[in-house]
């Protein structure tokens, strides 16, 4: 028997493996693996102050670290599809996630900001695997309405996990020093290659794995960014991960050095956020189809705007009032937080229907499309952070004024929308260039 026979054999032993477990075991075990990404974005934003005092380095870098590692996802958003679709799933996950476990460890003992900084470039090239490839995992695995539930089951971890990260890593600093967080995501990285090489079955068949050239895959950008409802859509998707990630970037040092808050504090404060972010994603999916999607988008887009005008407003008081030599108000604290809760909470609501509107006219390019919507929202996180990493960080001023930016660009751009409703039927139908995706979690 020839080594093609085998491997197809063992592959399909591998997919009919599925049918005998719990489909929703199965997601969750996905929702696991992705969650990589999640976890180390989130855990160490608490340790920010603790880590640049430790490396010497700048107020500021802290951010910097952030915007490299947006820039590994980016890079690994556009990548790692069409090589988990030419050698399979596990494999590139497997791989991806032994880089992202040594870098991990490199960043656990790094001593100064730059060595730093490239292992968390690494790291992110490595967990930007197991952020893309699960969601790719689903597609092969079931289609339509099952595919839809495995996927929701999948978001729900996801979700959970920007909630609790921030926190564990403000209960990690209050024992032990911001080191003690890398090595966990290294114990981590080993949990997930073992699950990965003694759990995970291998969903695509070899007989359905492609190879595109570079060329090819260059013609298809071209094609979408051309039409002007996908550009729209995708650029109103990357705005919001760019008022997300401008939040991400700029909150360490906002509620830690200026407002005084304690990492814990921090980290349940950060948990308050991420749960209006999926309160209001799951608002969201009972509003569509009881109301035109475009017009949810558009308004969302208006809240935000209307919650980042409010932010600045009361982030120039607060700035004010520090110049003047006085501490800000509780009330002025509890109103930036609530123009904060607005304009954050609406981005649950924007990203998913934005892509959603990106992805309806391309149901034949719909794994191009998604790769290309992903890696423009980790381009656009990575210039949230170096912009926010560049500007004063002595007033929450540049924060707001950067998501209000970012609004203000979303609006732009539903204006420029074209006037048909940004609904597609995409769950029924499988995409057929097959690339693997993934959605940004902040």
């Amino acid at each position: 028997m020839g080594s093609s026979a085998l491997a197809a054999q063992s592959s399909d032993a591998s997919v009919g493996k599925t049918a005998g477990r719990s489909m929703g075991w199965i997601a969750i075990l996905l929702g696991v693996l992705t969650a990589v990404g999640p976890v180390s974005t989130d855990i160490y934003l608490p340790a920010f102050p603790e880590l640049e005092k430790s490396l010497h380095a700048r107020v500021g870098s802290a951010q910097m670290t952030l915007a490299i590692w947006f820039v590994g996802l980016a890079i690994g958003q556009i990548t790692m599809g069409p090589v988990s679709d030419r050698f399979g799933r596990r494999i590139p996950m497997l791989l991806g996630t032994f880089v992202y476990t040594l870098a991990s460890v490199g960043c656990a003992v790094a001593t100064d900001i730059y060595t730093f900084s490239a292992f968390r470039l690494i790291a992110s090239l490595g967990a930007s695997a197991s952020l893309i490839i699960p969601s790719a995992c689903v597609r092969d695995m079931s289609h339509g309405n099952e595919s839809a539930r495995m996927m929701s089951r999948l978001v729900l971890v996801m979700g959970v996990v920007p909630i609790l990260a921030p926190t564990l890593g403000g209960m990690v600093l209050s024992f032990t020093t911001w080191r003690s967080i890398f090595w966990a995501a290294a114990v981590y990285g080993v949990v997930c290659m073992l699950l990965i090489w003694r759990v995970l079955p291998e969903t695509l068949k070899p007989e359905n794995r492609s190879e595109l050239s570079p060329v090819t895959l260059c013609s298809r950008y071209l094609l979408l960014v051309r039409d002007r409802g996908f550009f729209t859509n995708a650029m109103i998707a990357g705005f919001s991960c760019f008022m997300s990630f401008t939040y991400l970037s700029a909150a360490p040092s906002v509620f830690i050095h200026q407002f005084g808050l304690s990492p814990a504090h921090f980290g349940m404060m950060f948990g308050v956020f991420a749960v209006c972010m999926i309160g209001a994603s799951q608002l969201n999916g009972m509003l569509v189809g009881r109301i035109d999607a475009t017009r949810i988008l558009g308004i969302s887009v208006i809240v935000a705007l209307v919650g980042t005008i409010g932010m600045t407003l009361v982030a120039s008081l607060i700035a004010e009032t520090t110049k003047a030599g006085g501490h800000p108000s509780i009330g002025l604290m509890v109103a930036l937080v609530g123009a904060m809760m607005f304009s954050l909470g609406t981005t649950g609501i924007i990203g998913p229907n934005a892509t959603v509107g990106a992805l309806a006219d391309h149901p034949r390019l719909a794994g191009s499309a998604s790769a290309f919507v992903g890696t423009l929202q980790y381009v656009l996180g990575a210039l949230a952070g170096a912009i926010v990493g560049m500007l004063p960080s002595n007033t929450p001023v540049p924060m707001a004024a950067v998501m209000m930016a970012g609004a203000v660009v979303m609006l732009l751009m539903v204006v420029l929308r074209p006037r048909r409703p940004a609904e597609g039927a995409l769950a029924d139908v499988p995409p057929a260039d097959g690339a693997a995706t993934g959605r940004p979690t902040p």
